[in-house]
């Protein structure tokens, strides 16, 4: 047997044990045994792909089969999403068409793969208008089927499982976009698990250094975590027993970005996290008991126990999250004198919370009495239909606007009449009433809150009674899209808005061709270029909405615009506005006019990383003013409309939006030495104030460490000083230098570099 049959051979064996394996978990799940289906799905995608492989070197089958695993192990799906899992990629890798797959498998597995096959070219693409084209297919056949986002979901999550094998510029690209969408979306359709796993793994690609460093200490501290758990359930068995409830005790780590997403917030080390695990309970409820009381009766055993935390107690089993998710969580005060969060779950409450939308559907189409006829899930399937049947004007807008409610905490308000609605926090009283009805929303002059009068802008609490106040002379005005957090009130804003702007464009125009008549002077194409040059205007409709507003005044006499040959003042001052800040590719008015692109910036290997030398900056890359990286930062580059290569942190906020939306321009990056060239750094410093010892700070870094200090500000109150300083430095390690040194100054609380 030579080595190309070898490799048959083994890659045979290999597709086989992971088929066996998926077969083998479908066969112990509950669902109607439908083996013939899953069968000739297989052996069609794996004769479609034959001879095809990965960019890992594994055949490519393999990715559609890992697929189908997580769809029926992770996600708790049936045949018929294995089947169009393992069909996923066909259509668009293979000669099949959806007609071929419609006559095999049926129109049901033919849907759910062409709603796949319509959204494989990625949702983030370079041009705008495609990507937001892509993202409304997207929720249109999420609308039609929810097994087209949860199949890709875990196309996704097997993705970021493989990404090893990708270039570092890939890589950052894909886990922008996880980050940026598919986390959030997994995060509202209730799949906790993997939404946490993608966030992990998006963390670890982007952040490996931290992701490591936050790795070890949760395996340094484990044996510690493991003392106190053992200390805080070990009292409490023997109670639970007695009451005779049949449970479980899980004790639940924090997830690594997790920690770090705490950390960063708070400014605070690893050390000070102290919520780094919780305790879950998960019981199987007894027959005619109402699960909820089984729920405080746990927690009434915990809390005669244990000391509860009065502001920590959350009721999620009353109430539901928008998501599906059910617990009753409280925070305790354990044996050790450390606070412990613990979760009470039934057994269906906790399959929800891991599995998400597929068990949330499975009990309630058995008929469980505890889940309402239209749920939260269903509301909020409904109001991404409302989206699309509305969208945005603004094709980046409307990929905001979607985004803008997927991680968003819930709060619980009530009409005047008793009835509840789910709005995300921050929400607000013109946000309610967008969300009782539209025609609602376009008339609000204000609200009566617990019957207190507010205005548009009050920001609405849980357990807000809620009485909207309307004028038939009301419309939506510009300002309101300050008012509002949800994507359905934003959406119906800028529609109402775009809507009165058309009306106000024609008005406009109407008074142009009034002018121009009265004038003598012929309208055309022309005529309307000169006004529009004269008065600085690119687009016609701006040029007419600004006559209709009475934003500019048309002359007396219209010849002054034809005869004038001047560069006049205005023209040039609206030029001078045009070419102003850009908020991707340009930079504010400290950077020198029309620089020159870089030179090499098109020759960069991107399947490299490019090398950051000192002699080099400026010349041939730039630091982002968003961030302010310094070399030790993790970095990536980014190149510009104009062609230069801009440096940006990888946690930079800016540096998500050009992920997401610009990934083909990302260029891996690496620093080398700098210690010539300096940059700004921000520190911020907390200590006890006492006389003196601001002298002491500024004598470290001025005198010892001979770092210029370029920005001060120190605020004291009450005897506690906070103060950031901005400094100039050559890299990571100055700054963890001087961190150290102010550090061991008596008084001084905490020194933490200021992360934008």
């Amino acid at each position: 047997m030579d080595d190309s049959e070898k490799i048959k051979s083994t890659d045979d064996e290999m597709i086989q044990e992971a088929f066996d394996r998926l077969i083998t978990t479908y066969s112990h799940s509950n669902h109607r045994q439908k083996f013939d289906i899953i069968n000739k799905a297989f052996h069609f995608a794996n004769k479609a792909h034959k001879g095809v492989k990965r960019r890992s070197g594994e055949p490519y089958i393999m990715h559609p089969i890992a697929v189908a695993q997580i769809v029926i192990e992770e996600m708790g799906l049936g045949s018929t999403s294995i089947s169009a899992a393992l069909l996923h990629d066909v259509v668009e890798d293979a000669d099949y068409t959806i007609e071929d797959i419609e006559k095999l498998f049926g129109p049901k597995i033919a849907q759910i793969v062409d709603g796949l096959t319509k959204i494989s070219g990625g949702i983030f693409v370079e041009a705008a208008s495609t990507q937001a084209e892509n993202m409304r297919k997207l929720l249109i056949t999420m609308s039609d089927d929810i097994r087209v986002i949860l199949i890709k979901i875990a196309d996704r999550l097997h993705n970021m499982r493989t990404l090893g094998s990708l270039l570092p510029a890939k890589q950052y690209k894909i886990a922008g976009e996880t980050m940026f969408l598919y986390a959030p979306l997994a995060h509202r359709l209730g799949l906790f698990a993997i939404k946490t796993e993608l966030e992990d793994l998006s963390f670890k690609y982007e952040h490996p250094d931290e992701y490591r460093q936050i790795s070890r200490k949760l395996e340094a501290t484990a044996a510690n975590r493991e003392k106190i758990y053992t200390h805080f359930a070990a009292p409490l068995r023997p109670k639970l027993d007695e009451a005779g409830i049949n449970y479980r005790i899980q004790e639940r780590v924090k997830s690594i970005y997790s920690i770090w997403n705490k950390m960063q917030a708070k400014k605070v080390d690893f050390d000070a996290i102290y919520d780094l695990f919780a305790v879950r309970i998960i019981f199987e409820p007894k027959p005619n008991i109402d699960v909820k009381k089984q729920c405080w009766d746990i927690y009434s055993i915990i809390t005669d126990m244990y000391k509860i935390h009065p502001d920590r107690i959350r009721d999620w089993v009353s109430r539901p999250k928008a998501n599906g998710y059910q617990a009753l969580h409280l925070t305790v005060m354990g044996p050790n004198g450390r606070w412990i969060e613990v979760q009470i779950r039934s057994e269906q409450m906790d399959e929800i919370a891991e599995k998400g939308f597929a068990a949330h559907w499975k009990y309630k189409e058995h008929g469980d009495h505890t889940f309402d006829e239209q749920t939260e899930l269903d509301r909020w399937l409904e109001r991404i239909q409302d989206i699309l049947e509305a969208p945005s004007p603004s094709a980046m807008d409307f990929l905001d606007t979607i985004k803008l409610n997927l991680y968003a905490s819930e709060i619980f308000a009530f009409t005047p009449k008793g009835e509840i609605r789910t709005l995300p926090q921050g929400a607000t009283a013109l946000d309610f009433a967008y969300e009782i009805h539209t025609n609602l929303g376009d008339k609000c002059i204000g609200a009566k809150v617990n019957h207190q009068l507010v205005p548009l802008s009050y920001k609405l609490s849980s357990g807000d009674q809620v009485e909207i106040l309307t004028s038939r002379s009301q419309s939506p005005q510009q300002e309101w899209l300050n008012y509002v957090t949800t994507a359905k009130a934003k959406t119906k804003i800028e529609l109402s808005l775009k809507r009165q702007k058309r009306g106000k464009i024609k008005e406009g125009e109407e008074m142009l061709e009034e002018w121009l008549k009265k004038a003598q002077i012929e309208s055309g194409t022309p005529i309307l270029e000169k006004i529009l040059e004269f008065y600085g205007y690119r687009k016609k409709d701006d040029f007419f909405f600004a006559i209709s507003e009475k934003l500019l005044e048309l002359p007396e006499n219209p010849q002054k615009i034809f005869k004038d040959k001047s560069d006049n003042f205005l023209l040039r001052y609206m030029k001078q506005a045009f070419n102003a800040v850009n908020p991707i590719s340009g930079k504010e008015s400290g950077e020198a006019k029309n620089p020159e692109p870089l030179p090499d910036a098109d020759s960069i290997d991107r399947k490299k990383t490019y090398i950051l030398e000192e002699a080099d900056y400026q010349s041939k890359y730039i630091a982002a003013s968003c961030c302010n990286p310094i070399p030790g930062d993790e970095v990536l580059g980014f190149i510009r409309d104009d062609g230069r290569l801009e440096i940006h942190k990888r946690s930079c906020s800016q540096a998500l939006t050009i992920k997401t939306r610009f990934g083909d321009r990302i260029i891996s990056c690496s620093w080398a030495g700098h210690k010539l060239l300096s940059l700004p750094g921000t520190i911020e410093i907390k200590g006890i104030d006492r006389m003196g010892i601001l002298n002491e700070i500024t004598k470290v870094i001025a005198n010892d460490l001979s770092i210029n200090i370029r920005k001060l500000l120190i605020d004291s109150n009450g005897g506690v000083f906070t103060g950031t300083m901005e400094v100039m430095v050559h890299d990571l390690d100055d700054i963890n230098q001087l961190s150290n040194r102010i550090q061991k100054i008596k008084g001084i609380e905490s020194v933490k570099r200021v992360i934008e």
